[in-house]
C-alpha cells in the first residue's frame, strides 16, 4: 500500500506559508517606517499664517485733489505705553540704536492702526520688517530692533520698522498691558491672533499684534470729488478697484450705497437717508471678510473704528488693491508664511457745502468771540477743522472772513482737540 501524501504537502504548506508570512513582514516594515517619517515630517511643518488690516485716511478738496492737512493734531487716542518718534532720540521704544530726525507731520494721508495678526500651529520665530515709502512711521508698539524716519519723503531711503526676531505663541496666556482709560487701541485684541512675545533692553513685552501707525504724503489709488449732488470716483490703480462705500451722516440720518466697480470711474448719487448704521456695519464687515481676513477680524477693526468712520459727513470706503499696499508698504516676514493677507482701507472724506456753510456762518458770526468760535469748530470737526478752514479760505474773496479764518486755524494749530 503506498504512503499517503498529506502529511508531506502539510509540511510544504506550513513552510510556504511561513515564507510567504516572513516576505509580508519584510515588506511591511519600510512602509511603516516610511508612515513613521511622513507622520513625524507632518508633525514638523507649521503652518504660519499672516492678517493685517489697517486704513489710509485723506481729504478730498474740489476738483478731487488731496488736502494737506496735520493729521496728527488732536490729543493721542493711544495708550501710554506705546512709542512715538518724539522719544527716538534717547532710544525709547528701541532694542537696538538707530538714527532719527524730527520732521514736519503735515501731511497728505494718515495711516491709522495697521495690526498684523499671526497664526501658528506651534511656538514660532519670526523677523518682521515693514517699510513706508511714501511717508512716515510715527507710532509703533511693541519695542522694535529699529526706526528710521528720514527728514523730506524719500522712496530711496523709506521711513523703516524692523521689530527684528518675535516670538509667536500660540495658546499662550494673554497677558497684555492696559490702562484705565477707553482707547481704539484694545479692540484690535479681540480675534483669535497668537500672542507675541517681544525681548529687547525694555524686558520682554507681548502683545495680540504689531502694530504702528504714520503719515504720507501720497495721493490715494483712488480720487474723489462732489459734483453738485453727485460724488464721481476715479481709479487711478495699477490694479483696479473693486469695492466701494459711499456713506454720509447728516445729523443723524444715515445713507449708504455700495458699489462694486467694473470701470475706472464711477459716478454715485448722495446716499438716500433712511438707513442704519448698523446694516452699513453688516456690509462693510461682509465686504473686508471678502477680502480675506477672519469674520473676527473684520469685527475687530470696525469696533475700533465705528466711533469715527460713521461720524457725522459724507466719505467713501474702498479697498486697496493688494498692489498698492505692497507698494505703498512693503512687508517683510522671515521664514515667509503660508499665508499672508493684507486688507487696508481707503478712508476718504469729502467737504460738502453743508459742511462749509455751517462753518462760514459760524466764522461770520462777529458776536461771537473768536476763540469761543475757534473752540467750537475744533472740537466739532477735530482734525479735518483746519483742512476745511483752508479750503473756505480759497474760496472767499472777503477780506473780514479771511482774517478771521487765519486767525482760528492759528487758534486750532496751538489748542488742538
Amino acid at each position: 500500500m503506498k504512503r499517503p501524501r498529506i502529511s508531506v504537502n502539510s509540511s510544504v504548506l506550513v513552510l510556504l506559508t511561513a515564507l510567504v508570512a516572513l516576505v509580508a513582514a519584510m515588506q511591511a516594515k519600510p512602509a511603516q517606517k516610511t508612515l513613521a517619517k511622513n507622520q513625524i515630517a507632518k508633525r514638523g511643518n507649521n503652518r504660519l499664517v499672516v492678517h493685517e488690516w489697517g486704513t489710509f485716511t485723506s481729504i478730498a478738496g474740489k476738483n478731487g485733489v488731496s488736502l494737506e492737512w496735520k493729521p496728527l493734531n488732536g490729543t493721542s487716542d493711544l495708550p501710554g505705553f506705546v512709542y512715538d518718534t518724539s522719544g527716538l532720540a534717547a532710544g525709547t521704544g528701541l532694542r537696538h540704536v538707530e538714527r532719527c530726525v524730527k520732521c514736519n507731520y503735515e501731511a497728505l494721508v494718515r495711516m491709522e492702526t495697521p495690526v498684523i495678526y499671526f497664526y501658528a500651529d506651534r511656538e514660532t520665530e519670526v523677523s518682521v520688517r515693514v517699510e513706508f515709502s511714501k511717508g512716515k512711521i510715527t507710532e509703533w508698539y511693541p519695542q522694535a530692533r529699529g526706526v528710521y524716519v528720514p527728514g523730506p519723503y524719500d522712496e530711496r531711503n523709506p521711513s523703516t520698522l524692523d521689530w527684528g526676531r518675535i516670538t509667536v505663541l500660540p495658546g499662550s496666556q494673554e497677558d497684555f498691558p492696559v490702562e484705565g482709560k477707553p482707547s481704539h487701541y484694545y479692540p484690535a485684541r479681540e480675534t483669535d491672533a497668537a500672542p507675541l512675545r517681544v525681548c529687547g533692553v525694555k524686558g520682554e513685552q507681548r502683545e495680540k499684534f504689531l502694530f504702528y501707525r504714520g503719515v504720507g504724503s501720497f495721493d490715494q489709488p483712488l480720487s474723489v470729488k462732489l459734483d453738485g449732488g453727485r460724488v464721481v470716483a476715479k481709479d487711478n490703480s495699477s490694479e483696479e478697484v473693486k469695492h466701494l462705500i459711499l456713506f454720509e451722516n447728516l445729523k443723524g440720518q444715515i445713507g449708504y450705497t455700495m458699489c462694486v466697480s467694473r470701470n475706472r470711474e464711477m459716478t454715485l448719487p448722495r446716499p438716500v437717508f433712511g438707513q442704519t448704521r448698523q446694516a452699513v456695519e453688516e456690509e462693510l464687515g461682509a465686504m473686508l471678510v471678502s477680502q480675506g481676513l477672519y469674520e473676527k477680524e473684520a469685527d475687530a477693526m470696525i469696533k475700533t473704528w465705528r466711533d469715527s468712520w460713521f461720524e457725522e459727513g459724507l466719505r467713501v470706503f474702498y479697498i486697496l488693491p493688494r498692489k498698492e499696499t505692497d507698494s505703498i508698504l512693503p512687508l517683510t516676514i522671515e521664514p515667509q508664511p503660508s499665508e499672508v493677507n493684507r486688507v487696508l482701507v481707503g478712508r476718504i472724506e469729502i467737504i460738502t457745502p453743508e459742511l462749509e456753510n455751517e462753518i462760514v456762518y459760524s466764522v461770520s458770526d462777529t458776536s461771537r468771540d473768536l476763540n469761543e468760535v475757534a473752540g467750537e469748530i475744533t472740537r466739532k470737526h477735530g482734525r479735518f477743522a483746519e483742512p476745511v478752514l483752508k479750503d473756505v479760505l480759497e474760496k472767499t474773496n472777503d477780506p473780514g472772513l479771511r482774517t478771521r479764518i487765519q486767525q482760528i486755524i492759528s487758534y486750532a494749530g496751538s489748542n488742538p482737540h
